[in-house]
């Protein structure tokens, strides 16, 4: 039977990932795709300019469509979600990323994905310390939360007595940083094109994963780890320059998520030994408020205790840290919500953060974002004294198709 065109190039580029391991590609012709997306517009001002004089205003643009096919004789699907953005001020943080493109078959219990995907583990707030299948792309936010396309094999069962996921991840992909031009860098630009590995198959090392989650009575509870490259690198000062070394790494998490009336219960802990040896913990709660005022209005009262047992004076981030936020939801038809946190180093009272993050839904295909970010730091030997000129405020209106 002739296939698809599409489908077939779709299947010669998912080739080198999951044919090589011997993973079956779609037999039959793929139905045409459905298409989805969205467009984002996006202004960032800073207040003030940059270690380098760089300027105060940063506009850029986004586009991350995503197209579908699905064969439901074969119970199977692929997934294609492009991302690139054009930015004005930073040529580095103008890129282009796959962040999924992946073959999926499921049978009985169990789901197969060969290809290129995004997996997130993790229910804090302040910080995602099991979250380390995916590579951070960095230069898009700086809370962390975006994330590069991984290349993986990915085997899941779905059993009475819990899921249990099984990664292989044959390809690394490098942290990005801002460019020379950029903002919210360390003061001299970060080298990345001479990053240097501990193994000697440097982007190429493959990586193993697992995790098992379940539920028990009110308590998600999730166990993972990870043997391979170490996503998070480390800053070497060579001559001039800063270049990231990637280390080897074996990393177990935890995470426990527990639902007690209108409290939610939160805990991630993480065992990292690689270049360094250390544990992290990031716990706390939320509380909601419903209703208040007799109005529709929820208001979310969220702490949490961040440790790094690396101690002050290193390059860690929330090493021994209170997090405490406000979130409120107004149940409107525009599901406008705000959130309003602040981070406080214990060890160091000069050393504080604040976030803003807003939203609301103009139309039911555009969304109005408002976020700020700002920091109170006059530590140098802190992790993040390099960017302490790089408040902003950034304003994005998503269009979705």
């Amino acid at each position: 039977m002739k296939q698809h065109p599409i489908a077939l190039g779709l299947k010669t580029a998912l080739c080198g990932v999951a044919l090589c391991y011997g993973i079956p590609i779609l037999a039959t012709p793929l139905t045409q795709p459905e298409v989805r997306g969205q467009a984002d517009l996006e202004y960032r001002q800073f207040f003030q300019t940059g270690v380098d004089g760089q300027n105060n205003g940063q506009p850029s643009i986004a586009i991350e469509p995503q197209l579908y096919w699905e064969d439901k004789d074969s119970h199977s699907s692929v997934t294609f979600t492009p991302f690139y953005r054009y930015d004005e001020m930073d040529d580095e943080r103008t890129h282009f990323d796959v962040r999924e493109l992946f073959y999926l078959n499921y049978w009985g219990d169990y789901e197969l994905r060969a290809g290129v995907n995004k997996v997130f583990w993790g229910v804090t707030e302040a910080e995602h310390l099991v979250d380390v299948i995916n590579q951070t792309d960095s230069i898009e936010a700086i809370d962390g939360e975006d994330k590069l396309g991984q290349p993986m094999l990915q085997l899941t069962a779905i059993k009475d007595w819990g899921v249990s996921e099984f990664y292989l991840l044959p390809y690394f992909r490098e942290r990005t940083f801002a460019g020379e031009d950029g903002r919210l860098r360390t003061v001299v630009p970060i080298d990345t094109d001479h990053a240097q590995y501990e193994s000697s198959a440097k982007q190429r090392h493959v990586d193993v994963a697992a995790r098992y989650t379940n539920t028990f009575g009110d308590w998600d509870v999730g166990l993972s780890y990870l043997q391979g490259t170490d996503r998070e690198p480390y800053l070497m000062v060579i001559g001039q320059k800063i270049i990231p070394y990637y280390a080897q790494m074996k990393h177990l998490g935890l995470s426990v998520q527990g639902t007690k009336g209108s409290w939610l219960w939160k805990l991630e802990a993480s065992y990292k030994d690689s270049y360094q040896t250390y544990t992290s913990t990031d716990a706390g709660f939320e509380y909601t408020l419903v209703g208040i005022g007799d109005t529709a209005y929820d208001l979310g009262l969220l702490s949490e205790y961040l440790y790094d047992s690396r101690g002050p004076g290193s390059l860690a981030v929330g090493q021994n840290d209170i997090f405490a936020a406000l979130r409120l939801a107004l149940n409107d038809e525009a599901s406008s919500q705000v959130l309003l946190g602040m981070t406080q180093d214990l060890d160091d009272s000069d050393i504080r953060l604040f976030k803003l993050e807003a939203s609301t839904r103009l139309t039911n295909a555009l969304k109005l974002n408002l976020d700020a970010w700002a920091s109170d730091n006059h530590t140098p030997t802190d992790s993040l004294y390099s960017i302490r000129r790089d408040d902003f405020v950034k304003l994005t209106l998503e269009y979705y198709f």
